[in-house]
């Protein structure tokens, strides 16, 4: 039995003690806890029954309760607290998606662009090329603070008001003296084999109805050139509608499809062959009255061969400088698939959304009204990005553009195959500095440069951009700092599926069509080289048909020089300032300046009226 006092001889009295704290111990617990109370209370009377732990298992049954206590007094602030940090992270997570992207998302970016922006012999950097990565960094950090921002960049033209009060009309008021041309006897016929790309075929298309008009002639329908840069067999109906050209202009100039059959003979003689380099570059009506006028009457007909930009602006009489402005805003319509194409690209990027401004029904016609949606939500608004860096400018520019020694050779061999005369020239003039070349303004803007001009003028991250252009030289490398930043990036080859796009391969000029209708609905039209023909009939456009309301915004490159010579030290708020000042004297509102072209700058008596 053992001797009495010892744990195993506990006292009868002691053990009715310790039963009464276990009953109230299981009388102060329910529910879930009501069964942990019967283990505890089950252990404590086997204890006591000759449990050597019988002290230590009170206590803990104690320390439980102070701890059950504290967690039901606890709760609510537990869960607050829980709660805050939840929502915390969640915020966290969604600025992190928001501000830096994930590399690979860049990479999904980068190759959706692959077919427009790869090197065209598939040579690319492992690391990007950047010039100014300072800025950038800053560009960035600026585009992270200001996304939520409501406001955003209006770059509509000074005096927008006074802007609108000029109004299309190079379809009216039809000259008399054009009337009374084209029912005189004509002096014979005048053939155009035109050079170049889209944009150079336009120009000297309607450079040709001017001077068959200036002869009183009769045109015939213009070819296009096979060109070895462009590879591209179409001919005018392919790319326009000839019927609709024809009856446009009939009343100002006579046109025919073909020549006349007794005047083939002369032509395959070459006996009135006209080449480009026999009249001078903006030549003027007397160029045409001496030099092509005695072989039109003498031969009956004439070949403007590899005509392109041989007529200038100034002087030139009113109505055949009407004619041109007549031929290029409303005689020369896109043929229907081109229209249908694009038309279809330009609701792909507003979502289908109804737009159906004065620009798109000029440019389109019909094709805009089919497949459209009409609500209350507005149609997406887009910034079109005209990007001259194809490999060919890249290398006439003469210009350094950080790619180091193996960028310099390779532009150089590329000199050697496709301009030995510009090599030959540069032996015999005196060298310019690639160094000077970009201070006086005759670099074209790369990618990154172009970048900072959209994140300098406000353009937010979020931003919808269409980009338009060839080639890419340097590849994606080069449109990293373009594609990190602005990653809402479009192109026809992304908006298309390839069973759309198939009946425009190895068509490059009606491809290139798709980019001029894009760049011309766009809401804003962004050029980085003013001297580039698309950015320039692009803009026409807009002047023209736009009402103030369409603007164009085109970067000084002397002036971007000279900002981004400070890039190592100037401050993001002093580039916002300099950049925003130098686009916006581009926006200023101007009549066309003697000599300028009214294809461009169609704001003037011959074109536009205003009231």
């Amino acid at each position: 039995m053992g001797k009495q006092g010892s744990p195993r001889s506990p006292r009868p009295e002691n053990i009715d003690k310790e039963e009464k704290v276990g009953r109230r111990s299981l009388d102060s617990l329910s529910g879930n806890d009501l069964l942990l109370g019967r283990r505890i209370y089950g252990s404590e009377v086997s204890k006591a029954q000759g449990s050597k732990h019988d002290q230590s298992c009170v206590s803990s049954n104690k320390f439980w309760k102070k701890q059950h206590s504290w967690l039901r007094r606890n709760f609510k602030s537990i869960v607050l607290m829980i709660s805050v940090t939840g929502f915390i992270f969640c915020i966290d997570s969604i600025m992190v998606s928001i501000f830096h992207s994930d590399s690979s998302t860049v990479v999904q970016d980068i190759s959706r662009l692959s077919n427009m922006t790869l090197h065209k012999n598939g040579a690319q950097d492992d690391s990007p090329v950047q010039m100014y990565s300072r800025l950038l960094n800053l560009a960035s950090d600026s585009l992270a603070k200001n996304e939520f921002k409501p406001d955003t960049p209006n770059f509509q033209e000074e005096g927008s008001s006074k802007s609108s009060q000029w109004k299309p009309c190079a379809d009216n008021n039809k000259s008399p003296g054009a009337l009374e041309r084209s029912r005189e006897l004509s002096n014979g016929y005048i053939m155009v084999s035109a050079n170049g790309g889209l944009n150079q075929q336009r120009v000297a298309i309607c450079n040709a109805v001017a001077v068959a008009a200036l002869l009183n002639a009769t045109l015939v329908l213009p070819r296009f050139l096979y060109s070895n840069v462009w590879k591209d067999p179409s001919q005018f109906g392919d790319i326009y509608q000839e019927d609709h050209f024809i009856e446009y202009l009939k009343d100002e100039v006579n046109i025919v499809k073909d020549l006349p059959q007794h005047l083939k003979s002369t032509d395959n003689k070459n006996l009135s062959l006209v080449t480009d380099t026999e009249l001078v570059k903006e030549a003027k009506p007397v160029d045409y009255i001496e030099h092509v006028l005695p072989l039109l009457k003498k031969y009956g007909m004439v070949h403007l061969f590899g005509y392109g930009n041989r007529l200038g602006f100034d002087p030139l009489p009113f109505d055949v400088q009407r004619l041109r402005c007549k031929c290029n805003f409303h005689a020369l319509k896109f043929a229907p698939k081109i229209q249908e194409a694009g038309s279809l690209l330009v609701k792909r990027i507003r979502r289908f959304k109804t737009s159906r401004s004065r620009l798109e029904e000029a440019l389109l016609g019909e094709s805009m009204a089919k497949n459209t949606v009409k609500g209350e939500e507005e149609p997406l608004k887009y910034l079109a990005l005209h990007l001259r860096f194809e490999e060919d400018m890249v290398a006439y520019s003469l210009c350094d553009f950080g790619g180091g020694e193996a960028e310099r050779k390779e532009l150089q061999a590329y000199r050697e195959d496709h301009f030995p005369l510009l090599l030959k020239r540069l032996k015999k003039s005196k060298s310019v500095s690639p160094e000077d070349l970009r201070k006086t303004g005759k670099c074209p803007l790369t990618p990154e440069e172009a970048t900072l001009v959209l994140a300098g003028l406000g353009f937010k991250r979020k931003t919808y951009i269409y980009l338009a252009g060839s080639q890419i030289y340097g590849g994606s490398s080069r449109m990293l700092p373009l594609t990190r930043l602005y990653p809402n990036i479009a192109t026809k080859e992304t908006l298309l599926t390839p069973q759309e796009l198939a009946p425009f391969k190895n068509f490059s000029s009606q491809l290139a069509a798709l980019d001029f209708i894009a760049c011309i609905a766009s809401d804003v039209f962004a050029m980085t080289d003013s001297g580039s023909q698309l950015s320039s009939l692009v803009s026409g456009f807009r002047t023209y048909y736009g009402n103030g309301q369409a603007p164009t915004l085109r970067p000084n490159k002397k002036r971007l020089a000279a900002i981004l010579s400070d890039s190592e030290t100037i401050k993001w708020k002093s580039f916002e300032d300099r950049v925003r000042k130098m686009v916006e004297e581009g926006q200023k509102l101007r009549t066309r300046p003697y000599g300028r072209s009214i294809y461009r700058q169609p704001r003037c008596s011959e074109c536009m009226c205003k009231f």
